[in-house]
């Protein structure tokens, strides 16, 4: 399978930098140009033809949603993943019609742009290499509810320190809780040490299916409770 060509859209020239450089350190990615708004892209790709758009909602000249809609209708073969600072649901809900592969929430974490590009590099490779695919890979490739732990737990997109058998113990015990618990309190739940238990708590937290609050006593440091989504 050919090199990923990636086409990074984004007028904050500090926050491109980042993308072009972990996005260039994946094998199989390398960014070949930067747009710093909606008019440089249109005219970049009447001379390139990249696999893949990093693009931001908010241009200077134009939203990120319209140009999204003119690439998905001008060119069809051109993936896109989003990456902004719009939570709303309006513009989700229109990410997600316009046909974008992924949607980042600025300020993103590397770990997650590194794994949302890892699972559209796995993508590919899958209908690259097959002719016929099963349910079950269909159901991954459309990141359906069925596929999404499946999905996130799949050792490639995982950040280091995350094994994924001791992961797949720590969400089975976790759906035992309807509480909110503090790490210790996990940790015993779990058998494996604090420092594991709050590791594996936090990842747990950054991919959605835990939430955190803090606890502030009248005494010593403020409390961490964990409680799944």
């Amino acid at each position: 399978m050919e090199t990923i060509k990636v086409i990074i859209v984004e007028d904050d020239h500090e926050a491109a930098g980042i993308y072009k450089q972990f996005t260039d350190q994946q094998p199989g990615f390398e960014v070949i140009a930067t747009a710093g708004s909606g008019k440089q892209t249109v005219d970049l790709l009447k001379v390139v033809q990249p696999h893949l758009i990093l693009l931001d909602v908010f241009l200077p000249d134009t939203n990120g949603i319209e140009l999204l809609k003119e690439v998905r209708k001008q060119y069809w073969g051109i993936d896109v993943i989003l990456i902004t600072a719009a939570n709303d649901t309006e513009t989700v809900s229109q990410a997600i019609r316009g046909g974008a592969f992924g949607y980042l929430i600025k300020p993103i974490m590397i770990d997650k742009l590194i794994a949302t590009l890892q699972e559209y590099k796995q993508v590919r490779k899958q209908l690259y290499e097959q002719k016929r695919i099963d349910q079950d890979k269909v159901d991954q490739m459309f990141r359906t509810p069925q596929s999404k732990s499946q999905s996130v737990s799949n050792t490639a997109l995982l950040p280091k320190g995350i094994d994924k058998h001791t992961l797949k113990l720590v969400r089975e015990k976790i759906k035992l809780v309807e509480e909110s618990l503090n790490a210790d309190e996990f940790s015993q739940l779990f058998g494996i040490s604090y420092s594991t238990t709050r590791r594996y708590l936090e990842y747990l937290v950054s991919t959605g299916e835990m939430e955190v609050k803090v606890i502030y006593g009248s005494i010593g440091r403020p409390e961490r409770k964990y409680k799944s989504l």
